[in-house]
């Protein structure tokens, strides 16, 4: 097979960047809504029925469909799981992504839902409730920080000696931080902790 310069260039030179080994595409939105004239950030509580992360908090959001943009997957899917419409949600703009060690890409949104916080009936397939936090409790909130070391265990039947210094080779390794936020009897963590913190740094 033969490929030439110029069809090199004409295969390449449109392609939109996109992180490498990337299994699974995410999109969230951080959702932000006024109650008695104040800003909330509007949360999820899975359904224990749902297959991952059942009872867990979490923002709107899911799997990317094909075909889909991170930015309308955000919005369909906060649709789908708050029983909304589109004209509902007003996108403020995109906020930052993660890439998590399962291979996973979750974009994030930031946004505001256009409707009485009370007149909101979720999805009970999807959602068991949802709840909503003063703007104010995180910007006057840290939350707790734990350090977790990531290591890989090597197949039995990795090549080390097809590297240099065999199995002495000085393989990376890294370190993830997991939040934690406590508010009454709820507990946001994880990637929600995260892109929560995230979204407060900006504004304050």
């Amino acid at each position: 097979m033969t490929i030439n310069l110029r069809e090199i260039k004409r295969k390449v030179e449109d392609v939109k960047p996109e992180p490498v080994d990337i299994k699974h595409k995410f999109s969230v939105l951080i959702p932000l809504i006024k109650i008695d004239g104040k800003v909330n950030i509007v949360y999820e509580k899975r359904a224990h029925t749902l297959r991952n992360q059942p009872g867990e908090i979490s923002f709107p959001g899911g799997r990317i469909e094909k075909n889909e943009t991170p930015r309308d997957a955000a919005v369909r899917e906060t649709c789908e799981e708050l029983l909304i419409n589109k004209r509902d949600i007003e996108v403020y703009s995109e906020s930052d992504f993660l890439i998590n060690p399962a291979s996973a890409i979750i974009y994030s949104f930031i946004g505001e839902i256009k409707k009485d916080f009370y007149d909101i009936v979720p999805s009970k397939d999807e959602v068991e409730e949802i709840f909503a936090v003063p703007l104010e409790f995180f910007i006057k909130t840290k939350p707790k920080s734990y350090i977790n070391k990531i290591s890989y265990k090597r197949a039995k039947d990795f090549p080390y000696e097809l590297i240099p210094n065999g199995r002495n080779y000085k393989f990376k390794r890294g370190k993830e931080e997991t939040l934690f936020y406590e508010y009454e009897d709820k507990i946001i963590w994880g990637f929600t902790a995260k892109m929560t913190k995230n979204f407060i740094d900006k504004i304050i």
